[in-house]
């Protein structure tokens, strides 16, 4: 299932990827998607970055069939590595998002590009859930919950970069 987002931020490339990789930040983002406990590393080296947060989250709010995998709680790791920035400030990365112990993959590209005085950052992944049978179901049940966090990284980040 593929899985777009197009998020643009009032500020240049430079500041948008010092706030994506503002560890400061990113813990407030774990905080507001609901994470119990959170864990955030950053690695800045070469021009890029890897940025890696795990979040425990809870399952209160996720369909009963998907509990069954995971649980009271499930952890969700993002893994997302930035390359250097181009003579224009844009960047280009790849992420990788997993839920520990569930057969659910998130695997994409981002792209944060200059756009006279703003910043467009283009999200675009692929959601797979290798599960026989239920697997489109378990897809279509952790869809939202991907576009609700990026939506809330999105707000967050906008309040960020007005500050």
């Amino acid at each position: 299932m593929q899985v777009s987002a197009q998020i643009t931020y009032p500020a240049a490339p430079e500041a948008v990827f010092a706030m994506l990789t503002d560890e400061a930040f990113l813990a407030q983002v774990c905080t507001a998607t609901g994470a119990v406990r959170h864990e955030v590393a950053v690695v800045l080296a070469d021009g890029g970055a890897r940025v890696t947060t795990r979040r425990e989250l809870p399952t209160d709010q996720v369909p009963d069939f998907v509990r069954r995998f995971v649980g009271d709680t499930l952890t969700v790791v993002r893994a997302d590595t930035w390359a250097a920035a181009g003579a224009d400030g844009s960047r280009r990365g790849e992420m990788a998002v997993e839920i520990a112990g569930a057969p659910v993959r998130l695997t994409g590209t981002l792209a944060l590009t200059p756009d006279g005085a703003t910043t467009v950052e283009d999200v675009d992944g692929d959601l797979k859930a290798s599960v026989p049978l239920v697997g489109g179901k378990v897809e279509k049940a952790t869809e939202p919950a991907i576009r609700s966090g990026l939506r809330k990284e999105e707000q967050l980040g906008k309040a960020w970069l007005a500050r």
